[in-house]
C-alpha cells in the first residue's frame, strides 16, 4: 500500500487527469442547477430568512474548487510516488465509484492513493484502515481530512494454510456481524463505525502480505466478505489489490467465491457479493 519507489509517468498523467476531470464536472453541474432562465419576470423579494441567506453566500463559494480536490491536484503533480496500483487496476474501481459515488467506501490500507480514493469519493464517507501507527500520524499532518484507523492484525502469513482450512467450518460460513462472530477469521476489534456503516465499496490492499512475519490479508479479505454477506440488503463491490501473490490469491477466490467474481485486472480482482440476509439458505458460494 506504501510503495517506496517511483512509478511510471503515464499513472501519474492519469490520476491528474482524473482529477480535473472530476473538477470540471462539478463546476459545469454547480452552473447548470444555478443559472437563472432568461425570461424569469421581475420579482419584488421579500428579507432573506436565515436558509435563503446561505444560498446567496453560497453563490460566490459553490464553484469553488473543493479543498480537498486542490490539495490531491496539488500533490499529484509535484510527487514522484504515485499509487501503487497500475492505469489500468485503478480504473476498474474508479468506474464503479463513477456510478456509485457519493457513496461508504471503505479501505483496507492508507498509502500513496489514498487522497485520490478519497477524492473520487467527493461527498461520501471513505474510511482506512492501517496497521501502522506511525504512518498514520504523518499521513494526518499531511492530509488531516482523511478519516484512518489504527488496526491490529494477530495472525502471520506462516499461518495462511492453516487458516485457510477454516473457510468451510460451520462457524465461519455463517452469516452474522463479524464483531460477534466465533470464526477464528473475522477482525472483532475494528471501529465500530465499520460493523455499523453499510458499504458499498471494500478495497483490500493491507495489511502487508509479502514476507512470512508479516500479518496477511486473510482475515481482512474475510471480514470483506462477511460485511458485504451480512447487509440488510444489496450488493458490495469488494476489491482485492496483490492477487499475484499466493495468499490474496487462494483466500478471494474461497472466501469472496469464484463465482461472485466480476473482472480481474493484472493484480487487482473485482467481486461483487449480494446480502445474504434475505436469503438464509443462500450457499457461501454460489
Amino acid at each position: 500500500m506504501r510503495p517506496k519507489t517511483q512509478y511510471p509517468f503515464n499513472t501519474k498523467i492519469l490520476l491528474i487527469a482524473i482529477l480535473v476531470t472530476f473538477f470540471l464536472f462539478i463546476i459545469l453541474r454547480s452552473s447548470f442547477f444555478s443559472s437563472p432562465t432568461r425570461n424569469t419576470p421581475m420579482i419584488t423579494r421579500t428579507p432573506f430568512t436565515q436558509n435563503e441567506a446561505k444560498q446567496e453566500e453560497c453563490t460566490s463559494t459553490c464553484n469553488k474548487i473543493p479543498t480537498s480536490l486542490s490539495q490531491a491536484l496539488i500533490h499529484y503533480s509535484t510527487s514522484n510516488i504515485t499509487p501503487q496500483q497500475t492505469l489500468k487496476e485503478i480504473s476498474v474501481t474508479s468506474k464503479i465509484l463513477d456510478k456509485k459515488s457519493p457513496c461508504n467506501f471503505l479501505v483496507f490500507g492508507l498509502g500513496h492513493d489514498s487522497l485520490m480514493w478519497n477524492v473520487l469519493n467527493f461527498g461520501g464517507r471513505t474510511i482506512f484502515l492501517e496497521e501502522d501507527e506511525v504512518w498514520i500520524e504523518q499521513i494526518k499532518k499531511r492530509f488531516p481530512m482523511l478519516e484512518s484507523y489504527h488496526v491490529k492484525y494477530d495472525t502471520k502469513v506462516y499461518q495462511a494454510d492453516e487458516l485457510i482450512n477454516l473457510a468451510t467450518a460451520p462457524e465461519c460460513v455463517s452469516i452474522n456481524n463479524p464483531r460477534f462472530s466465533i470464526c477464528s477469521l473475522a477482525l472483532k476489534g475494528l471501529p465500530r463505525e465499520v460493523y455499523e456503516i453499510k458499504w458499498d465499496l471494500i478495497m483490500v490492499d493491507a495489511p502487508t502480505g509479502y514476507y512470512e512475519e508479516a500479518p496477511g490479508r486473510m482475515t481482512a479479505i474475510y471480514t470483506a466478505g462477511m460485511i458485504a454477506r451480512n447487509r440488510d440488503e444489496g450488493e458490495t463491490d469488494v476489491f482485492v489489490h496483490d492477487v499475484n501473490r499466493v495468499v490474496e490469491d487462494k483466500f478471494s477466490n474461497a472466501l469472496l467465491c469464484e463465482g461472485y467474481m466480476k473482472k480481474q485486472e493484472g493484480r487487482l480482482r473485482h467481486f461483487r457479493i449480494p446480502s445474504h440476509r434475505d436469503e438464509p439458505k443462500k450457499p457461501f458460494c454460489p
